[in-house]
């Protein structure tokens, strides 16, 4: 058995240590808001925090993530101290920009932005690139841009 603390709430799973986190989190617990994209963590589809960190489920072993504080997408409202029901300030700004398209990625681009703008609150063009290196298929990085410039404006 593993425990896990996933948006604020315990859980204990019997799954292989080895299994990646991704797995564990959208077959086990049923969060499906974290993707699956490559399995090699290249395009960040699966990205969720873990104490805090951006981090690739789909190459993170639940062993590793064992007593950290996870948090997907489901519980990225709740992680900032908002009631149910609300969206985090990085989901306002990607409906008022409107970036997504097709929106596969787009769950994983949010948690990779909120992810860096709690650490850097006006970021610069170089950190918004070195961060955010989440693949897109429908290419909607100028209105991703936008959405962190917006946010950064108001930090």
């Amino acid at each position: 058995m593993i425990t896990l603390k996933v948006n604020g709430a315990t859980h204990a799973v019997d799954v292989d240590p080895e299994m990646p986190l991704l797995w564990v989190l959208r077959e086990t617990l049923g969060l499906t808001g974290v993707k699956y994209g490559c399995g090699v963590a290249a395009c960040g589809a699966c990205t969720v925090h873990v104490d805090g960190a951006a981090v690739r489920a789909c190459s993170l072993p639940v062993s590793a993530a064992a007593g950290a504080a996870i948090v997907t997408i489901e519980g990225l409202p709740a992680s900032a101290g908002l009631p149910a029901g609300e969206l985090h300030p990085v989901q306002r700004a990607w409906v008022a920009v409107q970036v997504p398209q097709c929106g596969y990625c787009q769950s994983g681009m949010i948690m990779t932005t909120a992810a860096l703008l709690k650490h850097t609150s006006k970021p610069t063009d170089a950190e918004i690139d070195a961060a955010i290196t989440n693949l897109c298929r429908c290419g909607t990085y100028p209105r991703v841009r936008r959405a962190i410039r917006a946010l950064a404006e108001t930090a």
